[in-house]
């Protein structure tokens, strides 16, 4: 056997190299069927359980695997995993993958009987959610995310032939699973405007309403980090783009989310005033 190469090269790794996992062969069946009818995708590895689909992550089967790692890379670009699956169930697997140094996207696979777990699968990241029976448009679009979150077109090549990306990084597609009178909407993360602490929960208020989340205010703030999201307050999370004022008050600073009359003034902790100063004055980095 030659000898693995240490890096992937863009012209060798052009277009997404995906897995899906389903315990059910007509499942898996259908699924590799329809990510393999998009352009974006390359290749499309299969596993029967979460256990087999470890295995190949760690490269145990595939050269390709094993050298994308060492280059840096996560394993694969994304696993469409069905969530029921017996031994390692899909959000066992999705709690695996969170902790790899470099994840690659994850998309659940669910059928009727599991959609409330999509109101806890937001806490291990997946990117977005295919719903049972299957169709065509939902597996592209959730496609289109993951070569969004990729960035491969977009993003620049390193000197030793890799695309650089930050794969753990979120990006503004990502989705929220929220129930809403029994049925599960995805709330697109670019939608809201600010997030609220209720308990152990957190409510997030877009322009068109509210939806509870079962995730802690202090956890969203690290996964939106980058995403521009900035703790004013114990009890709030804003998109520092939609703040439009900083003010003074009788109780100390406020800012203004928003604009008219759907414009929202949230309290500014001592804690947390000198930080958003900062935040919302510092000039935008320069290219020269």
């Amino acid at each position: 056997m030659g000898k693995m190469p240490d890096t992937v090269s863009t012209q060798d790794n052009a277009g997404l190299l995906v897995l899906a996992v389903d315990d059910e062969a007509p499942g898996l069946s259908e699924i590799k069927f329809l990510l393999e009818s998009s352009p974006h995708i390359r290749r499309v590895l299969t596993a029967f359980d979460a256990a087999e689909a470890l295995r190949i992550l760690r490269g145990d089967y595939e050269q390709e695997v094993m050298a994308r790692t060492k280059a840096g890379l996560p394993p694969v670009d994304a696993v469409f995993a069905d969530i029921n699956m017996p031994g390692l169930s899909g959000m066992d697997l999705a709690r695996v993958l969170s902790a790899f140094r470099y994840p690659p996207a994850l998309v659940f696979v669910t059928g009727v009987e599991e959609r409330d777990a999509l109101v806890t699968a937001f806490d291990v990241g997946a990117l977005d959610f295919i719903n049972k029976p299957i169709n065509e448009e939902r597996v592209l679009k959730a496609i289109s995310r993951v070569a969004d979150r990729v960035g491969r077109t977009a993003a620049p090549t390193s000197a030793s032939g890799t695309t650089a990306q930050n794969p753990a990084e979120p990006t503004d597609d990502e989705v929220i699973p929220v129930e809403l009178g029994g049925t599960i909407k995805l709330v697109p993360r670019a939608s809201v405007r600010y997030v609220e602490a209720q308990g152990d929960y957190a409510r997030l208020h877009t322009q068109d309403g509210s939806h509870l989340v079962r995730i802690p205010l202090a956890q969203l703030e690290e996964r939106w980090a980058n995403a521009g999201f900035v703790r004013i307050h114990r009890s709030y999370l804003v998109a520092l783009p939609l703040v439009s004022e900083l003010r003074m008050t009788a109780n100390g600073y406020a800012v203004v989310i928003g604009t008219g009359e759907g414009a929202k003034e949230l309290p500014v902790s001592r804690r947390h005033t000198k930080e958003l100063k900062e935040r919302i004055v510092r000039p935008p980095k320069s290219g020269w």
